[in-house]
């Protein structure tokens, strides 16, 4: 039977999942009317931006598989801390200094939120057996 909490997990990777499964394909597909809407002047080379799309696509896969089974994947769960930590404390330094948009540190703000569960679920992960089984 499993756990509440592993259920919160559960729900919690498959929300990070969606989250950035779609906010990597909109980025991707439709830089153009985002940044526009926005008013954020276009990149000069939009590879970058896709490139870094499609990396925020890839985590979204890997939190989906996180969904499917916490344990097995928990290494991508510490993955996914290095990931928003990088982010979030990049595009926090970029938007202080004045080079960032505020839709961005909103970005930022969320990929803490996420941070900090993470956190929760490893530290609630490390002394489960199902964990310790993977390691």
């Amino acid at each position: 039977m499993m756990r509440n909490k592993d259920m919160f997990f559960k729900v919690l990777f498959l929300i990070a999942a969606v989250y950035d499964l779609v906010l990597g394909f909109l980025f991707f597909f439709f830089y153009k009317p985002i940044f526009s809407y926005l008013n954020i002047p276009l990149p000069v080379y939009p590879m970058y931006l896709q490139m870094a799309a499609a990396f925020v696509i890839a985590m979204g896969v890997g939190y989906y598989f996180v969904y499917l089974n916490l344990y097995r994947n928990v290494d991508l769960v510490r993955l996914g801390v290095v990931y928003k930590l990088a982010y979030g404390g990049l595009t926090s330094y970029f938007y202080f200094a004045g080079l960032a948009h505020i839709t961005f540190f909103y970005f930022a703000v969320f990929d803490f939120i996420f941070l900090a569960f993470f956190l929760g679920f490893l530290n609630y992960a490390k002394n489960d057996g199902r964990y310790r089984g993977w390691r």
